[in-house]
């Protein structure tokens, strides 16, 4: 059999978000039994039909690179975890829908991934603002994934989906959110499953398919983001 190509994607969140659990899904399909605390780099692969019944469908391999640690970490882990950012093609930003920080918290995953070689700190300016200019220039394809969704509360559901929605935009990303615990989040066929795909098709197109990646743009909003339209009590 001859080998597939493939391409990188960073999976990238707080700690305790799930972000081993969800790769674990997504590359087997199953339920991840007993999670641990991802330490440095742990990497999962998936296999992905590209424009799937199609004529162009072709097979990539979708290397899923879990990285793991804290925003807050010294500058020493950040330093290690730079080399884990080096050609990647796609990026899955993971928060815990339950815990509004590690939401706040994926604009400084975002710019240490993005911006390896400047310090995510320097992205904030006055009363806790970013300036969206730091991302004008992304040509990595972005995947916003909400997890724990069953532990949310009926009543308070619409009210959580609607103040994550700010993300999506923000990032310019398309946004699934679910139970990680729950195989049928990712059936096929579902919404979510065709987000995911279109995800993965879109990091395939801009690594194989586009001639000019200085073309590629990512957040096409130039205006600064300040975390009080998160609208969080």
């Amino acid at each position: 059999m001859a080998s597939l190509d493939r391409v990188k994607v960073l999976v990238l969140g707080d700690s305790g978000v799930g972000k081993s659990s969800l790769v674990h899904l997504l590359c087997q399909n199953q339920v991840l039994g007993n999670p641990s605390w991802t330490v440095g780099c742990s990497v999962d692969v998936r296999v992905h039909d590209y424009k799937e019944g199609t004529p162009e469908e072709k097979t990539y391999y979708i290397e899923l690179w879990d990285v793991g640690g804290s925003v807050g970490s010294a500058s020493s882990v950040k330093s290690t975890r730079a080399v884990f950012y080096n050609s990647v093609n796609g990026i899955i930003l993971v928060h815990d829908l339950t815990n509004k920080k590690s939401s706040q918290n994926l604009y400084r995953w975002s710019m240490e991934a993005l911006n390896k070689d400047s310090s995510p700190t320097g992205v904030i300016v006055s009363n806790g603002d970013y300036d969206r200019e730091q991302f004008a220039e992304n040509p990595i394809p972005l995947l916003l994934i909400g997890t724990k969704y069953d532990q949310i509360p009926e009543n308070k559901r619409n009210d959580v989906l609607t103040r994550t929605a700010f993300l999506s935009e923000d990032f310019n990303a398309e946004e699934i959110n679910l139970d990680c615990t729950n195989p049928r989040y990712f059936a096929a066929g579902s919404s979510n499953a065709v987000k995911l795909s279109r995800f993965f098709d879109k990091v395939i197109e801009k690594r194989y398919f586009t001639r000019d990646p200085c073309q590629m743009t990512g957040f096409t909003d130039r205006k600064r983001f300040n975390f009080k339209s998160l609208h969080y009590d």
